[in-house]
Parts: C-alpha cells; sequence; structure tokens
C-alpha cells in the first residue's frame, strides 16, 4: 500500500487550500477514504470521510461547513477542498483508508502534508 499526499502549503485565514491524495497498492474502489490531521505533540484527529462510490460524506464539527472531500476513482485520487481556513487548522494532514465516520477504523501509512495558516 502507498499513499502520497500533496497540496499543503501555507495560507492566509480565509484563504483555501486543496489537499490531494495518491493511493495505490490496493483496490481503491473497495474502500472508505479519510483525512485525518495530527497537531504538534497530539494524537491524530479524524477530519472527514467518504463511503465508497463518494455516496456518503462526513466531518469533524470543526470543519463542517468550510471543508468538503471528493474522490476520484479512476485517478485513485481523494481530495480535500479546505476553505475558510483557521489559524486552528494549522496541521500534518494525512490520507487514510477507512475512516468514513469519527468512530470508525483507518489506516495510514504516509507521512502527510503540512498546512499552515498564519498571516
Amino acid at each position: 500500500v502507498q499513499v502520497e499526499e500533496s497540496g499543503g502549503g501555507l495560507a492566509q485565514p480565509g484563504g483555501s487550500l486543496t489537499l490531494s491524495c495518491l493511493a495505490s497498492g490496493f483496490d481503491f474502489r473497495r474502500y472508505a477514504m479519510s483525512w485525518v490531521r495530527q497537531f504538534p505533540g497530539k494524537e491524530l484527529e479524524w477530519v472527514s470521510g467518504i463511503s465508497t462510490y463518494g455516496t456518503d460524506t462526513n466531518y469533524a464539527d470543526s470543519v463542517k461547513g468550510r471543508f468538503s472531500i471528493s474522490r476520484d476513482d479512476i485517478k485513485k485520487r481523494v481530495y480535500l477542498q479546505m476553505d475558510n481556513l483557521k489559524p486552528e487548522d494549522t496541521a500534518l494532514y494525512i490520507c487514510a483508508r477507512g475512516g468514513l465516520t469519527q468512530t470508525s477504523e483507518y489506516h495510514y501509512w504516509s507521512q502527510g502534508t503540512q498546512v499552515t495558516v498564519s498571516s
């Protein structure tokens, strides 16, 4: 299994970023996918999950209405559109397999992409 995130960087408060995750090594279409994030020195926090075929999406309360998750099964990619970013969104964002909801099991293999929100 290989998962590679991209799209992180520096954004101003109120700005936007789009994260992308490229997956390989497993049958992508058969799995829910998710994004989790890690604040320095803290445990992973689930952010958002998307079901197979993209029919169901879920979001943490802290990002609801600002973030949008989507997937492209042909390209084997998962995206996280992040709008109206806040300084408290600053974290390492990691793409995971599974994790449709906040309580769902998920697995990750990559180091993530850093998002920094600062003026």
